[in-house]
């Protein structure tokens, strides 16, 4: 666990962008988790409090409107691209 004056030396923007990492589903668990609604929203949020601190809302407020997407069910996981070509 962090301490304090640990923290106090890390930017807020290079916290969000390790947490973004650490949220961010990586190619090995997309297909178990490309339907996880609370991965994907968290995937979302995490994203846009990145934009927010870069100054750019507008980046910000598509990704929390994806994270809402996710948790009210009014969006889905889109098929695998590799999948079902031939």
């Amino acid at each position: 666990m962090y301490q304090t004056s640990q923290l106090n030396d890390v930017t807020t923007l290079d916290l969000a962008q390790a947490l973004m990492e650490r949220l961010s589903i990586s190619p090995d668990d997309w297909h178990r988790l490309k339907s996880n609604r609370n991965s994907r929203a968290s995937e979302q949020l995490a994203a846009a409090m990145v934009f927010l601190l870069k100054n750019q809302p507008q980046e910000a407020q598509a990704r929390l409107e994806q994270a809402v997407g996710w948790l009210d069910k009014s969006i889905s996981a889109p098929p695998c691209p590799t999948h079902g070509k031939s």
